[in-house]
């Protein structure tokens, strides 16, 4: 039987985490508990994030928002929803009412999950992940933080402290596709975000490569062919800068999808998006 160790702070379990790295963190438990239910995974020891409150809170930070990796994502919905649409929508799509109450943005990270549906959102809006040990802090992207299929830059006398989400520059929209309609693991996902003030686009995908990622060929084309002044965006932009998103996209096939469905899913939910963010941006332009 596994050793289950609960740390009362943040400072405690860095220690623990340091002192005994083959103990697996448990946050909300969401992805953990399957996987040991179903006995794919049998950890020498489990290091219970539950009591270290400084996980739970959240926080201004500047221009965004600190939210700590323990907070649910039914409190980002609730209390923070207004001001970071897009991870707003993704938290809006992650399993029933009852794993939203549990499942944390931490876990989201230290899980590295490419079909996270957190993920997409923090790489097109430019979060940050701080990382915590006893040897001090650290901050990376999460685009850089996310390496491969569940594998990230993650330590392993590391935990994750915190996610920096900079507020909303502009309209953003998140999208998925799975198998229904509700509590599904994602085929393929998008996250656009304009930022209207420096007039630049951001988009990143999920589920459809080994990790979250930008499509940074289709944000340049993006700016060049958009009209900031207000102008009606054409099909014929949207659908180029879906086929742009795709061809960054690296698929593969399995039970869930083929890799051609996933790319096509994925051209189609990026010029969608695209098409809402900016009729809603026109919206206030021409109100």
């Amino acid at each position: 039987m596994a050793r289950f160790l609960r740390p009362g702070s943040l400072a405690e379990a860095c220690e623990i985490r340091a002192a005994q790295p083959e103990a697996v963190p448990l946050a909300g438990g969401t992805d953990l508990m399957v996987q040991l239910n179903s006995r794919r995974e049998r950890p020498a020891a489990l290091l219970d994030l539950g009591r270290v409150a400084e996980l739970t809170q959240w926080s201004r930070d500047g221009d965004g928002f600190r939210i700590g990796a323990g907070v649910p994502f039914t409190r980002i919905i609730d209390e923070i929803g207004e001001q970071l649409p897009a991870l707003t929508a993704a938290a809006r799509t992650v399993g029933s009412a009852q794993i939203r109450n549990r499942g944390t943005l931490g876990g989201n990270l230290g899980t590295g999950s490419p079909a996270g549906d957190g993920l997409p959102p923090l790489v097109a809006t430019g979060g940050e992940v701080e990382l915590v040990s006893v040897r001090g802090s650290r901050t990376v992207s999460v685009e850089e933080f996310c390496t491969g299929p569940k594998t990230t830059l993650l330590a392993p006398d590391e935990l994750v402290a915190a996610v920096r989400v900079p507020a909303a520059r502009g309209p953003q929209r998140f999208a998925k596709v799975g198998t229904r309609n509700a509590m599904v693991i994602a085929i393929a996902a998008v996250a656009t975000a304009l930022d209207v003030g420096n007039r630049a686009v951001r988009v990143a995908f999920g589920a459809a490569g080994p990790r979250p990622a930008r499509a940074r060929a289709a944000e340049e084309f993006a700016v060049a062919a958009l009209d900031w002044d207000g102008g009606v965006i054409g099909p014929e932009v949207a659908n180029r800068f879906g086929a742009l998103v795709a061809e960054a996209c690296t698929p593969i096939d399995d039970v869930r999808a083929s890799a051609a469905y996933r790319r096509r899913a994925v051209a189609v939910l990026a010029a969608r998006s695209l098409s809402w963010t900016w009729n809603e941006y026109r919206r206030g332009t021409c109100a």
